[in-house]
């Protein structure tokens, strides 16, 4: 593949976004079935890391640089989101 390829290019991003989105569908499985609680969690955080790696290759398949400013916000909700219910998880309270 040379860099003067977009065919290619396209191609790769588009069987990437169907990977992430396949990983996102067993993580929802993960979520839905446990077995315990910490997996929830943990599911729950991998699916928000393939939300913000759909919206950067969707950003990249269409060349929108607005969806790399969401990928960056959605990864900072993500990561506090998966900070107050692990502190829920393991100690009953977010806020004391």
């Amino acid at each position: 593949m040379t860099e003067s390829d977009p065919a290619a290019l396209e191609m790769a991003i588009r069987a990437a976004l169907v990977l992430v989105s396949g990983l996102c569908v067993l993580c929802g499985y993960r979520v839905i079935r446990g077995p315990t609680n910490p997996d929830r969690v943990v599911a729950l955080d991998a699916i928000a890391t393939n939300v913000v790696a759909i919206a950067v290759l969707f950003a990249l398949l269409t060349d929108r640089g607005l969806f790399i400013t969401v990928s960056l916000v959605l990864a900072i909700i993500g990561f506090i989101a998966t900070v107050a219910v692990a502190k829920f998880v393991t100690e009953g309270e977010v806020i004391e």
